[in-house]
């Protein structure tokens, strides 16, 4: 079965919503392709490396979390900007992407999708989510029982992750209450914090959080931010490629960041 470009980004956005948050770049359709989409490959983030496998698995469409265009950059089509342009526009391969709103969705995004595998459920209404445009999500593990201690939290985020976990942990004391938000969000600490988590999950820690946890007594842990938003991308495009009949896969080009 197919579909076309036009209906495949009205079904993103009327999923994504992107209307409704302010974001670091455009979301939806950043490079135009081909009319008629018969596959999407997902991904986190256009990079070359993805766009080429996308093109030798015969995809008609590429749907990412990163994307190639950001608030601020130069708008010159030089190096890396070329290639990965050219690859897209010289096979006629459509490119979406979706960033904030990706992070957001309730059972689908970025955050969501991460509760899931770690077992964690956000709790009901607006005290489950905090920080700007209520990104942040607060919640328990889904059983109710608590971790005895943030290095039990760590250890099991590093065996569902796959990959090493930077803990930043003083209070050595069970975890109940715990927060996240994916990817590059340790800005989100202090509003974790705030809102009453034990431990804050993300997947990038810069240098004044490690004293935050350390004076606050509220563990961080840096999960890794691509590590942390490997789920969201594929559980979107899964879930529009079976609304519409399409084929779709995940590719993952891994990054230790």
């Amino acid at each position: 079965m197919s579909t076309t470009r036009h209906e495949l980004l009205h079904a993103f956005d009327l999923l994504l919503a992107p209307s409704r948050f302010k974001d670091y770049g455009p979301n939806g359709l950043q490079v135009e392709g081909r009319t008629v989409v018969r596959k999407i490959v997902s991904g986190v983030t256009a990079s070359r490396a993805l766009i080429e496998a996308a093109i030798h698995a015969e995809a008609d469409a590429i749907f990412v979390h990163h994307g190639l265009f950001w608030r601020g950059q130069d708008g010159c089509v030089t190096g890396w900007m070329k290639q990965r342009l050219g690859l897209l526009l010289g096979d006629d391969v459509n490119l979406f992407a979706y960033h904030l709103p990706l992070d957001a969705h309730p059972e689908l995004g970025n955050n969501a999708q991460l509760g899931l595998q770690l077992g964690l459920l956000a709790h009901a209404g607006s005290a489950g989510r905090f920080g700007d445009q209520e990104l942040g999500f607060l919640g328990a593990l889904e059983n109710a029982e608590t971790f005895p201690n943030a290095k039990a939290l760590a250890a099991h985020a590093e065996k569902v992750l796959k990959r090493p976990v930077t803990l930043v942990d003083t209070a050595h004391r069970p975890i109940r209450n715990i927060a996240w938000c994916t990817g590059g969000a340790q800005g989100y600490f202090e509003a974790a914090i705030a809102a009453g988590a034990d431990a804050f999950i993300t997947g990038e820690i810069s240098e004044p959080q490690a004293h935050y946890a350390r004076e606050m007594g509220v563990a961080f842990l840096a999960c890794g931010h691509h590590a942390t938003e490997r789920y969201g991308a594929q559980a979107v495009a899964g879930h529009v490629a079976a609304q519409l009949g399409l084929k779709h896969e995940f590719i993952d080009i891994d990054n230790p960041a």
